[in-house]
């Protein structure tokens, strides 16, 4: 009888404004915060580490992000066991730089590189570009350098290298294939110039839930990096990538549903409706009517409107005329359209989308677990390792609950990230017949 995948952890390592700090101080490493987060997140049995990215400065400035690839790999060196997800766009990277990358850090980290794939929705002023390229252009675009990448990580056949007697390395050249691609956005001879990796390939993650990224994470993905609020959401969501996978001829159970899981911890039912109560007190309305309307696509004016009102239908926008971040669109959308009204949309805006929940760890876990034992949750992202009363409530409340329950395991698997996944084998690579 088989054994469920249990629940993977991962946590991010991003993001800190610590950043700031730590560049005003020529005494301290801007990865200064990040490496205490990656020693204890690994000592503590997360699956891996997550990088998010900006591509540009913004209202709120760069919220302390650094270039993902460089900082996970400078992680590599400080760690051993845990898995390093990289977040870098499609839109604004050649396919043949994107292999060099990965697999040189698949190669440091002894198998451990994961690479998020995203199209970006900001920043085309920083790359040549006026207007950001429409959603279904930019997929095309993801979707071939993806293509790409694969074909040059498979451009070394498994014996391209062998030993000799004395245990030294002998390179086949015959047995590096050139890929001979040429598409709509690229034409790429390869082969690769790095040899094989470890994990053959790094794990390919994906986010992205338009119908066009539906589609390529159903064709490519392995991890899907998903907005899903509810467990309605969820359902829904899964089901339908899951369908157009099994029509793609993807092995069952790709690609893996991962969510980030905005948590709000107390030690009672009292203590949790007093923080959730201070929170929504302290939210700034007026700075929240912009976020809300970046949330809705950029294009509408809310600062005229009473915030214990819902927004008129007139003012939402058609999710098909959206650029940026159209999964995002159809969220609040979705929530505008129920009712909510301008107060309550500025304070669900303040998670982005992403699910968010407010309890004990025990309340905590009883909904992690709805939708672990749904079939719609393979990998989650738990915060809060910087702030020191957060952790306490996740180090040794909720992941003890997880793993008391048997959701998360106890003991993390030895390998490579592809192997803690338990991924199923990766297809057999195409070789060119010369």
């Amino acid at each position: 009888m088989s054994t469920r995948r249990r629940l993977k952890t991962v946590t991010g390592v991003s993001g800190s404004t610590d950043v700031y700090s730590a560049a005003l101080d020529p005494q301290r490493s801007t990865l200064e915060s990040s490496i205490e987060i990656a020693k204890l997140a690994e000592a503590n049995g997360f699956d891996a580490l997550f990088a998010a990215d900006l591509l540009s400065f913004g209202a709120q400035g760069a919220i302390g992000a650094q270039e993902p690839l460089i900082f996970v790999a400078a992680l590599s060196a400080v760690t051993e066991r845990i898995g390093l997800i990289a977040t870098v766009t499609t839109t604004f990277h050649h396919p043949y730089n994107l292999a060099r990358l990965f697999g040189t850090l698949d190669h440091v980290s002894n198998g451990r590189a994961a690479w998020n794939a995203v199209t970006s929705s900001l920043g085309e002023e920083n790359y040549g570009d006026q207007e950001l390229p429409a959603p279904e252009q930019r997929y095309a675009r993801a979707t071939e350098v993806i293509e790409v990448v694969n074909a040059l990580f498979d451009s070394w056949q498994p014996d391209a290298l062998t030993r000799d007697a004395h245990g030294g390395a002998i390179l086949h050249p015959d047995r590096v294939r050139p890929i001979d691609h040429a598409g709509e956005f690229f034409t790429v001879r390869g082969p690769l110039n790095i040899p094989t990796l470890p994990q053959r390939r790094p794990v390919q993650f994906q986010a992205g839930q338009s119908a066009a990224g539906v589609e390529l994470g159903a064709r490519l993905a392995e991890v899907v990096f998903t907005s899903l609020p509810t467990l309605a959401d969820a359902v829904a969501f899964t089901t339908k990538i899951r369908a157009r996978a099994a029509e793609l001829g993807r092995a069952d159970g790709l690609p893996l549903i991962m969510s980030s899981f905005h948590a709000t911890y107390g030690s009672s039912e009292a203590e949790v409706a007093r923080l959730v109560r201070e929170q929504h007190e302290a939210t700034d309305f007026e700075a929240g009517r912009i976020a809300l309307a970046d949330m809705l696509g950029g294009g509408v004016d809310l600062s005229e409107l009473p915030l214990d009102q819902p927004i008129p239908e007139k003012l939402l926008p058609d999710v098909a005329s959206v650029q940026r971040r159209r999964g995002r669109v159809e969220i609040f959308s979705a929530f505008a359209r129920q009712g909510k009204t301008l107060r309550e949309l500025i304070i669900a805006a303040k998670d982005t989308g992403h699910w968010a929940a407010a309890g004990t760890p025990e309340q905590l876990a009883d909904a992690i677990a709805e939708r672990y034992d749904a079939g719609v949750l393979d990998v989650i992202s738990l915060g809060g390792l910087a702030d020191p009363r957060t952790r306490d409530f996740l180090l040794n409340g909720l992941l003890p609950e997880l793993r008391r329950r048997d959701i998360v395991a106890k003991d993390s698997i030895e390998g490579t990230f592809r192997e803690k996944l338990e991924l199923p084998p990766l297809p057999s690579p195409i070789v060119s017949v010369a």
